[in-house]
């Protein structure tokens, strides 16, 4: 409240129906009058996330994306992207909705609506992270820790990452800010890795086509404000084609 300028200001969510054109035009008028430093974007592939920064005509410094230990897809091509042209990825989900702290297993399943339709809490899910969730538990109590704080430990160790976890309490705020504190060794990240083989997804189960129904879902609930954009979006290419 009451601030001037924005130090980061980002993209929610890519426009499934168009490019980036029109949004870039008016992020690069916010950064002209001084209302904003940096631009980011959310949930953009390497492809997507180039041509935002051709649109705009400068870098576009952070991406918003899933990873985690269980959902690694984005060392196949944006981490490496952003180490090369010093840009950040912003992990969200770093824990994997909660999966990571261990305190769901296939014992113990969640029990509320929105962790029990996840593909990650499914029951052949369950059969292949408990390997990881064990490895974490042995390196967590290597490092006097929790699981949650090595999961986030792990994702934070790659120098192009930063994350934002969930907290619900002081006390999960303060454990998740420990977290940085915390020095992984090579051969504890080699065994959390190996634990899990690499999965651009996190389970088996038709992931490409959960995730694809999500977006279609989020983009729905969005539709009014898709609406506008695309609007916007289609009198720039005409103001563009006629200029």
């Amino acid at each position: 409240m009451g601030a001037s300028r924005l130090d980061l200001y980002q993209v929610h969510f890519p426009n499934p129906l168009g490019d980036d054109r029109a949004i870039m035009n008016g992020m690069r008028s916010l950064q002209h009058f001084g209302l904003i430093d940096e631009v980011g974007v959310s949930n953009y592939s390497v492809q997507r996330w180039r041509a935002a920064e051709r649109a705009l005509g400068s870098r576009i410094l952070s991406n918003q994306v899933s990873y985690s230990l269980v959902d690694r897809g984005p060392e196949n091509d944006l981490l490496p992207f952003a180490l090369q042209r010093g840009r950040i990825i912003i992990a969200f989900s770093p824990l994997a909705h909660g999966l990571l702290s261990g305190r769901y297993h296939k014992r113990n399943p969640p029990t509320d609506k929105v962790r029990a339709s996840s593909a990650h809490f499914q029951p052949e899910a369950f059969a292949q992270t408990e390997k990881l969730l064990e490895v974490l538990r042995e390196v967590a109590a290597a490092h006097t820790a929790t699981p949650a704080q090595i999961a986030l430990a792990w994702a934070i160790r790659h120098p192009a990452v930063v994350a934002i976890p969930g907290a619900s309490s002081i006390e999960q705020l303060e454990s998740n800010a420990a977290a940085a504190e915390i020095d992984l060794a090579a051969d504890e990240d080699q065994a959390l890795r190996a634990a899990l083989p690499w999965s651009s997804e996190p389970t088996p189960q038709r992931p490409g086509l959960r995730r694809k129904l999500s977006m279609a879902r989020h983009c729905a609930r969005g539709g009014k404000h898709l609406a506008k954009t695309l609007w916007r979006d289609f009198r720039y290419g005409t103001d563009t084609a006629t200029a």
